[in-house]
């Protein structure tokens, strides 16, 4: 991990926003899209006719390990899978504390390997 992003500061600013669960779900779909453009994959769609599109799914791919949270109905689901070669050979459900934890050491990783992903983590702590 680089001294520039901490995993600590990370995991708490990640869990800020956990107290409004659809705002949540939003705006971690929003930072992970920004900070990982390649490896997050969002789904949204409407729940009315008419309505704004909502976020029901953010998926991560992290090198073997896959973090998925599906959001709907005021609650969220939280699961971590191992992969091997695209191909998912486990999946557990986890707390969300457990998967917020993970997501953070897969963004500490990525940082690390990423000058443009270590600026994007900056600019998530800085906000």
């Amino acid at each position: 991990m680089t001294e520039d992003v901490n995993l600590d500061l990370l995991a708490a600013s990640l869990r800020a926003d956990a107290s409004d669960l659809d705002a949540f779900v939003e705006g971690l779909a929003v930072k992970l899209e920004q900070a990982l453009p390649g490896s997050v994959h969002v789904y949204r769609w409407r729940t009315r006719m008419l309505g704004p599109k909502v976020v029901r799914r953010i998926r991560i791919d992290a090198g073997d390990r896959r973090l998925e949270l599906r959001a709907g109905d005021g609650s969220i689901e939280t699961l971590c899978s191992r992969t091997s070669s695209g191909i998912v050979l486990k999946t557990e459900a986890v707390d969300v504390d457990t998967w917020l934890d993970a997501l953070g050491q897969a963004l500490a990783r990525e940082a690390e390997r990423s000058e443009k992903t270590r600026q994007a983590l900056e600019r998530l702590l800085i906000r």
